[in-house]
Order: C-alpha cells, then structure tokens, then sequence
C-alpha cells in the first residue's frame, strides 16, 4: 500500500473488528480476507449480509484511495449487494477491481467467494474521491 499507512488497519476500527485481513492492495485491485465467526452471523447462524457489505465497502475504500490523485481521499457513496450463497465458517475472500476511475468518483466491483471458490457475493460501489482536508 504505497500511499497508505498499514497501521491505520491496526486501529481500532470496523476492519480490526471484523478482522478484516487485507492481503494485496494496489489502484488495480484490493484483496482482503474474513474469518467468519459466530460474531459475524446473523441470529440463524450464517454470515451477516452486513459484514459481507462492510467488507465489500473495505476492499473498494481502500483501492479507490489508492487510485486516488496525491492529497484526495476516498469515501463510499453507493454499495448494492447480491448475497448468493450461505457462509456459516471459513474464510470468505473478497477481490475488488475498479469499474471506473474518474476524477471525483470511482466505481469498484467487488467479488466474495468461499473456501471452494464459490460466489457468496457481488457488490459495486461507489465512491466519492475528495481532497483531503
């Protein structure tokens, strides 16, 4: 992360408390990885939808802030999610490319897939591309 400082992800933020791993990241693509725990199911036992949309959101911040021209920033605007297939344990992974890099928005495309390969989700984000003040 050339641009990024790696301990702002050891902050006590929503990334630590997911534990969110992030294992590549460039302005060309962001790989992250999940644990899925009980702390991260919804009441009947399966991943939460919304951890998966926090990942998805993680992975395309993080690359479109990357992308991002020297002093600007990058905050989500828009993130639909197709949940496709239950998780209840293992690791998800999460890989984000860029749909579109424009010079006040990027768009992200974001895929999570099980242990197997399989897709649990896709998402597209929106993200908002700001000087940083």
């Amino acid at each position: 992360m050339s641009k990024m400082d790696p301990t702002r992800l050891e902050r006590e933020t929503l990334v630590k408390t997911l534990g969110i791993q992030i294992l590549e990241a460039s302005p060309e693509k962001v790989v992250a990885e999940m644990v899925v725990t009980p702390r991260l199911h919804q009441p009947f036992g399966y991943l939460h939808g919304g951890a998966s949309v926090a990942l998805a959101e993680t992975v395309a911040s993080i690359g479109a802030y990357l992308a991002a021209p020297e002093g600007h920033t990058s905050f989500g605007m828009e993130i639909n999610a197709n949940h496709l297939r239950s998780v209840r344990s293992g690791k998800v992974r999460a890989i984000a490319t860029p749909l579109h890099s424009g010079r006040t928005t990027a768009v992200w495309g974001i895929e999570i897939r099980d242990e197997e390969g399989r897709l649990v989700c896709i998402s597209r984000c929106t993200l908002a591309i700001t000087p940083q003040r």
